[in-house]
């Protein structure tokens, strides 16, 4: 009798274990994202809202942009928050073709280009290839898997900017380089994009692009695995809900450049912005 009592418990104990890892499974969200100022800011916020509002574990890992849209296609994470289309990602959707899941704009009225400084004197990408000494000879770029990168490499042609080297980096490595030429007056261009807190920080603008090149203006998307929408459909409507301004990232952006931690910035705005932050999530 005392044999079978202790069988009993056990199977109770072990389905009582079972439960509860299916349960911490089923309450584990996997994001994905690049480390750039803008795709920080914004899984910081959506792991903010899905962690202190929604009660889930989430994970978020950065990787480079190639490695992000594989990741979703294959199922490995569950989506990501930082898609730029329709142009500086479409060749990363066109490989992913119906092996993911647009789920739209969450910030509209982002753009690519080339930055300069206010004071330098040319206002076009045409005028470079005449003032490549003025620039060292160098276009300061970022990640190399970055689509900015492959669209900067086409302009080099396009323009026939032979004098010209883009310089592969990272966000932090390009902000740095504008930083210390500001300093000191001097000429410098580098791959921008908005939003950014730079251009909060300095006083920049983007070289005409006559050819059309970066193309126009551009939306950020939420992308997200196939099979979502069952598995957590919670989690898929809050996603498919998340939308935000350029100004409302640029706020967290900003305060993550001064220095502050990105999720104590996604709390503090999550904390100040509760109207929005409930819109997502009816």
């Amino acid at each position: 009798m005392r044999k079978i009592c202790i069988i009993v418990i056990m199977a109770i104990f072990m389905m009582i274990t079972s439960a509860a890892s299916a349960f911490a499974a089923d309450k584990k969200v996997e994001l994905a994202y690049v480390e750039w100022s803008c795709a920080t800011a914004s899984i910081n916020v959506v792991k903010a809202v899905l962690q202190e509002r929604m009660g889930y574990d989430v994970e978020i890992t950065p990787v480079s942009a190639a490695a992000m849209y594989q990741a979703i296609a294959t199922g490995d994470v569950d989506g990501m928050t930082t898609a730029w289309l329709p142009i500086t990602h479409a060749h990363y959707m066109e490989k992913m073709k119906g092996k993911v899941v647009d789920l739209g704009t969450n910030c509209e009225g982002a753009a690519v280009g080339l930055v300069v400084p206010a004071y330098v004197t040319i206002d076009s990408i045409a005028e470079m290839k005449d003032y490549a000494d003025k620039f060292n000879g160098q276009i300061t770029g970022i990640d190399p898997g970055a689509g900015i990168m492959s669209m900067t490499e086409k302009a080099i042609k396009e323009y026939q900017l032979d004098g010209f080297e883009l310089m592969e980096g990272s966000g932090a490595i390009m902000t740095a380089v504008l930083k210390d030429k500001i300093k000191n007056n001097e000429w410098v261009v580098v791959t921008g994009w908005t939003p950014h807190w730079k251009f909060a920080r300095w006083d920049l603008k983007y070289l005409k692009d006559p050819k059309g090149i970066y193309g126009g203006t551009e939306e950020i998307r939420t992308i997200v695995r196939k099979g979502l929408d069952e598995d957590m459909p919670e989690v898929y409507t809050f996603l498919d809900n998340f939308h935000w301004t350029l100004a409302d990232i640029g706020q967290v952006m900003g305060w993550n450049a001064e220095g502050a931690d990105p999720y104590e910035s996604a709390k503090k705005w999550v904390k100040e912005n509760p109207e929005k932050v409930n819109a997502w999530l009816k």
